[in-house]
């Protein structure tokens, strides 16, 4: 087997149904194998994707344990030469497996690598491409210092924004959205640090993956369509306390011994101010409505079908 694709479903039946319709439309010479992981969803997910792809293995929880965790029970059972980290809200192109498992076969030096990711207005989806997040990239990054010198590298630390996203290079890391994984990496790194829950990871793991010596590589000669859980609508609390409690992980784990009380009294201070900050704009946003949300489904089969046109 040549790639083991994992996708995550939690209440996102839709979505998911048309990510698989997207990979099953690929067009490549190698082998692959798909694996379901459902999050304790409370749609009807389970029994509709048992039905639409028999051929899918799913492996239904009956918790939400989280994304990190999801991930590594699929592992475990994967059989692939390389892990494909999928999410369910994004759509691959035709030939976006076999461009990417090629280069991986052409580069053993990697050890993970992702395409292009661009948002469904056209927009590229920065977090396919970046540094890591240390005080000084984050600082520059938070206050809009990088927005304000878009050309100066010093700024960009951490989008890299100063970096062409039609080029390719090696980067600190990608995008749990799609990342794809050397199997042998994963046997010398271990998988996802289950300590963070939905947010993170993705950055630990490249964290890791890096300092046991392998590269890491933007190759944008393809691209997928990533819908990223329409962002403008109002997210629930859990959500907005996860990803702002990953950043504080991540520097806990990775850098809070490498500087001194008062850096790290500073970005404990930033992170808590950017969630207050956060609660107060989510508060403002109004919720969807059944509509909308059915809208945006519509809008994804539609971008389905002209991907792979």
């Amino acid at each position: 087997m040549d790639a083991s694709i994992i996708i995550v479903n939690y209440n996102t039946r839709q979505l998911t149904l048309n990510c698989l319709e997207s990979v099953f439309a690929s067009i490549t010479s190698y082998s692959y194998e798909i694996i379901v992981v459902d999050n304790a969803s409370r749609d009807d997910s389970v029994q509709t994707l048992k039905e639409a792809y028999p051929q899918v293995q799913l492996i239904v929880n009956s918790d939400n344990s989280g994304f990190a965790k999801a991930n590594n029970q699929a592992m475990k059972a994967a059989k692939g030469r390389y892990i494909l980290l999928l999410n369910s809200d994004t759509i691959v192109k035709q030939d976006t497996l076999h461009t990417m498992i090629y280069f991986m076969d052409h580069h053993p030096e990697m050890g993970a690598s992702g395409c292009k990711v661009i948002l469904p207005d056209g927009t590229l989806d920065k977090a396919c491409k970046r540094g890591f997040p240390t005080p000084s990239a984050s600082f520059y990054y938070a206050f809009g210092i990088s927005r304000m010198f878009p050309d100066r590298p010093k700024f960009n630390q951490y989008q890299l924004g100063h970096l062409s996203p039609d080029d390719e290079y090696p980067v600190d890391c990608l995008v749990g959205a799609f990342m794809l994984v050397r199997r042998e990496t994963i046997d010398q790194v271990g998988g996802l640090d289950e300590t963070f829950f939905m947010y993170g990871e993705d950055i630990d793991w490249c964290y890791r993956i890096k300092e046991a010596g392998w590269g890491i590589y933007y190759y944008p000669r393809t691209y997928i369509v990533h819908y990223k859980g329409a962002s403008a609508r109002r997210k629930p609390m859990k959500i907005i306390y996860e990803f702002h409690r990953a950043m504080w992980v991540f520097h806990r784990k990775h850098y809070a011994k490498r500087y001194g009380m008062l850096t790290n009294t500073v970005v404990w201070l930033g992170i808590s101010l950017k969630f207050s900050l956060s609660l107060i704009r989510n508060k403002l946003i109004r919720p969807a409505s059944q509509k909308e949300l059915a809208s945006g489904h519509a809008e994804v089969r539609e971008t389905s079908s002209e991907v792979k046109a």
